[in-house]
């Protein structure tokens, strides 16, 4: 066993030494931290590395099982996470010179500073690709585009010793305060929290404000990045908001970037942390066209107009940022006070507030884009999970909030569908099976309505699924995409779409 240890060892240094993330003046000591880590007092030094290398991760796994083998750690998820985030530590830069390196590059162009910095996270197992590769993923075509579905298999679950020893842990100090804090850059982890000493983050300044750019551990598509305050602050949608987005697409004018909506149900996942997701990747939404332009005449130089999208969104294009954030403010104000009954949209109730938008910037041929979707979280008893929510017909699909991922046109879907839609297949071949009861309905309606055969059955189950997810949207959207509901946005268009005369403007086409 030592022989086959002492060679991982050697293996794992030799490629990050041809990988040049380790100095020939710095292979003794990081072998040594190497040994170290997994309690080791000795290695056969005589040992030459294997030709060909064999896959790092692979011979990171290999030291994992070793350390458990040799009690060094406990076979649980979070012990083998957070030594192999120590390990792969010891080929990470540290943040002063992953800062250096990335604002250096920086200067050639801002794509050559991002492939570094992305590459470096892949590298370092930080961003899991092994685990992201598990995600189901296929598309479903629609009046709207391209619409991306993916069956979210990448964030395993927490096995049961885990979860049991997870009880018995010490509760938490409140550090780092929540997962998106600069404390996490470097933190070991622990049973309660994820292993984060691979973790680098690039500071940058917004609007005079201290921010940082990490990339996602479990993308969900090319390039996916995390903007995220230096304080622990929470997710407010403000004025500040439009300008911090776009100078972000500013200095980053290859990527997106969007905000989650600042109340829950609309919302994201951590609201108690001010930060923006973006990324390399072009939604749907974004190649959807403007189905209504309007003129907004105190913004002369401002393109607007609602997008053809089944959720209700404003577009606002200009190459002034000023002019973008102030037009973006106004709309937003006038959103947080709007109330149309005939469409059940209430601005407040008992003075709980419920309008407000999902942001995303871009910079697209030379100018700046604003897309604005419309959002309003309130619940009914008919309606429990939200109005503008899926609704419990689709919930045996999606039942999980509707953020900026989704709203943009990629569904991310619960991993419980890998199995249950493997169910719903065999009932439909009329094979023995374990149907869950929520899908029975649906199923039995493809049943009734496609022509369903051992070589068809994938596709269908496949292209239902992305109907649903249309639903999901369609649910979302405040704005139906019927005659009613067009007119119903026209008019709070036109709550705010006048000019300093106080005319309305009508000019829809």
């Amino acid at each position: 066993m030592n022989s086959v240890i002492d060679q991982a060892i050697t293996d794992f240094i030799q490629i990050g030494y041809q990988n040049q993330e380790i100095h020939q003046l710095d292979l003794q000591i990081k072998q040594n931290k190497l040994i170290a880590l997994i309690e080791k007092t000795a290695l056969d030094t005589k040992l030459s590395a294997s030709t060909p290398l064999p896959n790092r991760l692979e011979i990171l796994d290999s030291i994992i099982n070793y350390a458990v083998q040799e009690k060094v750690i406990n076979n649980n998820k979070a012990e083998r996470d957070i030594l192999a985030a120590k390990i792969m530590d010891l080929i990470t830069p540290l943040p002063s010179e992953v800062n250096r390196t990335f604002w250096e590059l920086y200067q050639k162009s801002s794509p050559t500073a991002t492939n570094y910095f992305y590459h470096l996270s892949q590298e370092n197992d930080y961003i899991q690709t092994r685990a992201i590769k598990k995600n189901i993923e296929f598309t479903k075509s629609t009046l709207y585009g391209e619409l991306e579905i993916t069956i979210n298999l990448s964030k395993p679950e927490k096995d049961p010793k885990q979860i049991a020893l997870a009880k018995t842990a010490s509760p938490s100090l409140g550090y780092p305060t929540c997962l998106l804090c600069m404390e996490n850059e470097g933190y070991e982890g622990h049973l309660n929290h994820p292993a984060r000493s691979n973790h680098r983050i690039v500071r940058l300044t917004l609007n005079q404000e201290k921010w940082g750019l990490q990339y996602s551990p479990y993308a969900y598509y090319e390039e996916h990045c995390i903007f995220l305050s230096e304080e622990h602050k929470p997710m407010k949608l403000e004025q500040a908001t439009f300008a911090k987005l776009l100078n972000i697409v500013e200095q980053f004018p290859h990527y997106f970037v969007g905000s989650n909506a600042d109340l829950p149900i609309v919302g994201g996942s951590i609201l108690s942390h001010d930060h923006y997701q973006g990324g390399r990747h072009t939604f749907a939404m974004a190649e959807a066209p403007v189905a209504f332009p309007f003129t907004l005449p105190d913004y002369p130089s401002l393109e607007a107009g609602l997008v053809k999208w089944p959720m209700s969104v404003i577009r606002l294009r200009s190459s002034d940022q000023t002019e973008l954030v102030s037009a973006a403010s106004l709309i937003l104000k006038q959103w947080r006070l709007y109330s149309d009954e005939s469409a059940a949209i209430f601005a407040e109730t008992n003075g709980e507030p419920h309008n407000t938008i999902t942001p995303i910037a871009r910079y697209k041929e030379g100018r700046y884009e604003l897309d604005l979707v419309l959002r309003n979280n309130r619940t009914t008893q008919r309606y429990p999970d939200g109005i503008f929510h899926p609704h419990p017909d689709i919930q045996h699909i999606k039942k999980e909030n509707i953020g900026l991922i989704e709203v943009m046109g990629l569904a991310i879907l619960p991993p419980r569908l890998k199995k249950e839609l493997v169910e719903v297949e065999h009932y439909l071949l009329e094979k023995p099976n374990q149907l869950n009861p929520s899908h029975k309905q649906w199923a039995d309606e493809l049943k009734r309505t496609k022509k369903i055969t051992k070589e068809t059955v994938g596709e269908i189950i496949e292209n239902a699924v992305g109907s649903i997810f249309l639903r999901v949207l369609e649910d979302a959207g405040v704005y139906k995409q019927t005659t009613e509901g067009k007119t119903a946005f026209k008019q709070f268009v036109n709550s705010f779409a006048h000019s300093k005369g106080g005319e309305k403007i009508g000019n829809f086409n």
